[in-house]
């Protein structure tokens, strides 16, 4: 069994697989807030950036690319962090699944 320590510091296909969850959990749970059409339209852009860099993680973990894996959901998840962060979508007073303004 490994340490503690080691947990915190070595990259598994479970770690990856975590926060792969916890984003897609993000994505199902924000919501989009009553926007004109052009918020709208950076709001859709933002939300296929999440998508395609989810989609991004998955394949790289099925490849084994650890490292490119973990890169890649963090990247999908400060994008739909964002949305929350500048007001595009409800975090629905999440604070463990966004950053609240």
């Amino acid at each position: 069994m490994p340490s503690d320590n080691q947990e915190k510091t070595t990259l598994s296909k479970e770690l990856v697989s975590k926060y792969i969850a916890i984003s897609k959990k993000a994505r199902a749970k924000a919501t989009p807030k009553d926007l004109d059409k052009e918020k709208k339209e950076s709001l859709e852009s933002m939300m296929r950036m999440f998508d395609d860099y989810v989609s991004d993680a998955e394949y790289f973990l099925s490849e084994g690319d650890l490292i490119r894996a973990f890169g890649a959901v963090n990247y999908a998840h400060a994008w739909i962090d964002s949305a929350v962060r500048i007001g595009l979508m409800d975090g629905h007073e999440d604070d463990r699944l966004f950053t609240l303004p």
